[in-house]
C-alpha cells in the first residue's frame, strides 16, 4: 500500500511493464503479483517454453536475451516500466564482463525505447571498501550503468534473501543440514542484515508506481542485524538440530568455498562467488527506503519460518 503523498499511481492503467529475470528466483515471485495489478505484463526470456507453463495467460511472453542487443528493441517497444533482474553469476565464470555488456545492451536499448523508468536488485556493500567482492563490485557497477543511460532508474540493494530457493539461502541450508560440526571461517561473525523474498518483491512492486525525484538507490534489509553464524543457529532451533561452530581464523573464504562446494548442490563457481562475498559486511546504512514506501520488513526468525514452511520441511 501507497503511503499517502510519498507515492503515487501511474495514470496509464494499461502501461506496459517488461519484466526481466522472470525465470529466476525474485522474478518467478514477483510475475503473479505485476499480473494481478493493472498493467499489461510482458517478459523477455532467452528460453518461452519454460516460462509459458508459469505465466498467467494475458502475460506476454517475448524470446530475447541481454547480450543479443538486436532482441531487445522490439521487447522494450512501448514499456513504460522495465524491472531488470539479471545475473549472470550462475552461467559464466566470467561474469562481471557479461554482467557489464548486458547492462549496457539493456540500458541502451531502454533509452532508445523511451522507457520511463527501470527497476534493479543489486546487493549490499560499501562503495569505498577497497576490499569490496567481485561479486558485490558488479552488481553495484550495473546499477551505475542503468543509472547512466538516462532513464529514471530505481536501484534496491539488499543482502541475503532469504527464501525456499534463494540461492544464498539454499546455501547456509545445505550447510546446515549436512553438518553436525562445523569449521567456521572469521566471515561467519560478519554482520550482514537479511531480507526475506517477500519483503523484497514487496519493494519491488511499490518501485512501480513510486514518486521520486529522478533515478535513487534504497538500501533495504529486514529488521535484525545479524551474523552468519547467526542465521545458522536459527535454522538450525527451527529444524531441532544440534549444530556445533567451531572457530578457525586460518579457514580463508577461497578455502571456504571448495569444502561448501562438497556439501553444498550449488555448483563451485556460484558458490566461490557468494562466499567471497560473505567477508563484506552489507548492513542498511541508509534507512531511507523506509521513509517513502510503506514495506515493514519482518526478522529473521518468521523469515526462516516461513522459507521452512514453504518448503513443505
Amino acid at each position: 500500500m501507497p503511503e499517502s503523498g510519498r507515492q503515487t499511481e501511474v495514470t496509464n492503467e494499461r502501461s506496459v511493464v517488461l519484466l526481466t529475470g522472470a525465470s529466476g528466483y525474485v522474478g518467478g515471485r514477483l510475475l503473479p503479483l505485476l499480473e494481478q495489478q493493472p498493467v499489461k505484463v510482458r517478459c523477455l526470456v532467452r528460453t518461452p517454453d519454460k516460462l509459458r507453463r508459469l505465466a498467467g495467460q494475458g502475460t506476454e511472453i517475448v524470446q530475447g536475451d541481454v547480450l543479443e542487443p538486436a532482441t531487445l528493441d522490439e521487447a522494450l517497444r512501448g514499456v513504460q516500466t522495465a524491472y531488470y533482474l539479471v545475473h549472470l553469476m550462475s552461467g559464466s565464470t566470467d561474469f562481471e564482463e557479461q554482467d557489464r555488456q548486458a547492462a549496457m545492451n539493456f540500458a541502451q536499448a531502454a533509452a532508445r525505447a523511451g522507457v520511463s523508468r527501470m527497476i534493479y536488485l543489486g546487493g549490499l556493500g560499501d562503495d569505498d571498501d577497497p576490499k569490496l567482492s567481485p561479486h558485490l563490485r558488479s552488481r553495484h557497477e550495473v546499477g551505475e550503468i542503468l543509472r547512466s543511460s538516462g532513464v529514471e532508474t530505481i536501484e534496491f540493494r539488499a543482502g541475503m534473501v532469504i527464501g525456499a530457493g534463494s540461492l544464498s539461502y539454499q546455501l547456509m541450508k545445505s550447510l546446515t543440514d549436512r553438518l553436525p560440526v562445523m569449521l567456521c571461517p572469521r566471515w561467519l561473525t560478519t554482520p550482514t542484515q537479511p531480507i526475506a523474498v517477500d519483503d523484497v518483491v514487496a519493494y519491488l512492486l511499490a518501485a512501480r508506481t513510486a514518486h521520486v525525484d529522478g533515478s535513487q538507490t534504497y538500501e533495504i534489509g529486514g529488521a535484525d542485524v545479524v551474523s552468519y553464524g547467526d542465521l545458522i543457529r536459527e535454522y538450525a532451533r527451527q529444524r531441532n538440530l544440534r549444530r556445533w561452530l567451531i572457530s578457525v581464523p586460518v579457514l580463508t573464504p577461497y578455502l571456504s568455498s571448495l569444502w561448501l562446494a562438497l556439501v553444498t548442490p550449488a555448483s563451485f563457481e556460484v558458490g566461490r562467488h557468494l562466499i567471497e562475498g560473505l567477508k563484506n559486511p552489507t548492513v542498511v546504512r541508509d534507512a531511507r527506503a523506509l521513509s517513502l514506501f510503506s514495506v515493514r520488513p519482518m526478522g529473521v526468525q518468521e523469515a526462516i519460518r516461513r522459507a521452512i514452511e514453504t518448503a513443505g520441511e
